[in-house]
C-alpha cells in the first residue's frame, strides 16, 4: 500500500500519524502463500530454513532473457518469489510443455533447490543457482527453457549456456528493496482488543504500540511490525476473529 493511498484517504490523525511513521522509499511485494507439494521431480535443497533478516534485494517484475547457442534457444524468465510454496506455481506458469528441458533454480534465503530436467547432472540447475548467487538477489527462480537445436554442447558448453543465460537474465533487471519486518497498523474498537492481540501474539508481532489519541470514541490505533512472510496470514487472521471491517495500513 503506497503512501500515496494514504493522502487521498480523507484526512485524518490516523493517516497523517501512519505517513510520517511509515514513509519509506522503496515498495513492498505481497503474494498469498502457495504449498509446495512436490513437482515429482529429482531436486537439491540444503538442510537450513533460516530465512533473511532486516531487509533484502529482489525482482520487481519477471523478466526474460532469450539467446541462440549452437542452434539451441534458450529462454531464461525470472521472478519474485515470496516463499519456496510459490515455487511451484511459478514454475507451472512459464514453463514449456513443448521444450527439450525445462530447468530451473529458486533462492529463498538460505534455502534453495535445482533442477536438470533430463539435462546431465550438475550442467543445467547447479549454474542457473550460482548465477543466482552471484547476482546477490533473494527470493527469487529462474526458470531456463531450451529447444534442442541438434548440436550437442557437452557438459562444460551445457554449464556455461545454462549459467550464462541466468545470468544475462538478471544482470540488468528492475530490483527493489524488501524489509522483512513489515510495519503495519489498525484501528480497533476497544472491545476486540483482547482478540486482536491473541493474533498478534500468534504470529510473533513485535513492537506493538497502542494511541488513544485517534479523534474517534472507543477506538485505538494499534501500530506494530511483523515478519514479511507472516504480514498476509496475520491480515486474514484478524479479520476472520476480529472484523472484517477493519482497514489495514502497511508500507
Amino acid at each position: 500500500m503506497s503512501t500515496s493511498w494514504l493522502l487521498s484517504t480523507p484526512y485524518s490523525k490516523l493517516n497523517h500519524h501512519f505517513y510520517r511513521r511509515l514513509h519509506r522509499k522503496h515498495s513492498l511485494i505481497y503474494s498469498r502463500d502457495l504449498l509446495f507439494s512436490g513437482m515429482g521431480e529429482q531436486m537439491v535443497t540444503t538442510n537450513s530454513a533460516s530465512s533473511s533478516r532486516g531487509a533484502f534485494t529482489t525482482l520487481k517484475e519477471r523478466v526474460i532473457f532469450e539467446k541462440e547457442i549452437k542452434k539451441s534457444k534458450f529462454i531464461a524468465i525470472a521472478g519474485h518469489i515470496p516463499d519456496e510454496g510459490s515455487a511451484q506455481s511459478f514454475l507451472l506458469e512459464v514453463r514449456d510443455p513443448r521444450a527439450t528441458h525445462n530447468c530451473w533454480a529458486y533462492k529463498v534465503g538460505e534455502q534453495y533447490r535445482t533442477n536438470d530436467d533430463g539435462e546431465p547432472s550438475g550442467t543445467a540447475g547447479k549454474p542457473i543457482h550460482s548465477a543466482i548467487a552471484s547476482s546477490g538477489l533473494d527470493r527469487i527462480m529462474v526458470v531456463v527453457i531450451r529447444h534442442f537445436g541438434g548440436i550437442k554442447l557437452g557438459t562444460g558448453g551445457l554449464v556455461r549456456a545454462y549459467g550464462g543465460v541466468a545470468a544475462e537474465c538478471l544482470r540488468n533487471a528492475p530490483t527493489c528493496i524488501i524489509k522483512s519486518k513489515v510495519p503495519m497498523g489498525l484501528e480497533v474498537p476497544f472491545e476486540l482488543l483482547g482478540a486482536l492481540y491473541h493474533q498478534l501474539q500468534s504470529f510473533q508481532a513485535e513492537d506493538i504500540k497502542q494511541d488513544y489519541d485517534t479523534g474517534k470514541d472507543g477506538v485505538t490505533m494499534v501500530t506494530f511490525k511483523v515478519d514479511f512472510d507472516h504480514a498476509q496470514g496475520l491480515e486474514e487472521a484478524i479479520k476472520a476473529n476480529c472484523s472484517r471491517d477493519i482497514v489495514f495500513y502497511k508500507h
